[in-house]
């Protein structure tokens, strides 16, 4: 259970309420069309027109989710999203952009959004994207709370950092953590869509999301993120973590 979904009644007592949902959209009939589909579909919802506002929102810490598109009067999602993770790194963000280019995709995703949508969009993909990313796989309630990597990091996978100083999002920490799980094996990135990111099985959904945060995570674990040790692709099977028993082992 997401642990912003929890909430607190006035006698004390704990109950679970409708996901709270912010859209900063400054395109009058996106966001006005937006409010609409997600309340209907049962979510709470609030809005921001400009980037200040969006930006005072999204640090509030009342939200479950944020929809941030990237053109924005102001300040731009791209440095929303940026203040957001420097403040909380388990926030959930999906951006919204009508730039496809790789390096704009790879740019939201490395400021730590969890996953993008390109417009135009489909509604009802959106919504099965907001339902995927809101969709917690409690990773993090079963497995320990340290990992050991094969160039021998330590990874507090609690406090979301290693050593040295390395902060890692939520969603980093859930892809490190079922990695860990599958040690065993190459786990193939629609499987860590479905486990990880919570899509079902049957969404076809084009989206780099998996490989940038791959990316994203060899660049703060390894020696020589050009050439992995700890997160290894094995080709046409996935990607598979080395741990530091192996290493010994050998």
């Amino acid at each position: 259970m997401n642990a912003r979904l929890e909430r607190i009644s006035s006698d004390g007592i704990s109950m679970t309420q409708k996901a709270r949902i912010l859209i900063v959209e400054d395109e009058t009939a996106i966001r006005a069309g937006l409010v609409d589909v997600f309340v209907y579909h049962g979510y709470e919802v609030d809005y921001a027109e400009h980037g200040e506002e969006g930006l005072s929102k999204a640090l509030s810490g009342l939200f479950d989710l944020i929809l941030l598109d990237v053109m924005l009067p102001g300040i731009d999602g791209f440095e929303i999203c940026d203040r957001i993770r420097a403040q909380d790194r388990q926030q959930a963000v999906i951006m919204l952009t009508a730039k496809t280019s790789d390096e704009d995709i790879i740019r939201g995703l490395t400021l730590g959004a969890d996953d993008y949508v390109s417009k135009p969009f489909s509604v009802t993909q959106l919504v099965l994207r907001v339902q995927a990313v809101l969709r917690r796989s409690g990773i993090g309630d079963t497995t320990d709370r340290e990992i050991r990597l094969y160039n021998g990091l330590l990874v507090d996978t609690e406090n979301l950092s290693a050593d040295g100083g390395i902060a890692f999002t939520r969603r980093e920490m859930d892809v490190l953590q079922y990695l860990c799980s599958q040690a065993e094996r190459p786990v193939p990135r629609e499987e860590l869509l479905i486990k990880v990111w919570g899509y079902a099985s049957h969404m076809e959904i084009e989206t780099r999301t998996v490989d940038i945060h791959i990316a994203k995570l060899r660049r703060k674990i390894e020696t020589n993120p050009s050439n992995p040790e700890c997160i290894v692709t094995v080709r046409g099977a996935g990607y598979r973590l080395m741990l530091a028993d192996e290493s010994e082992a050998k």
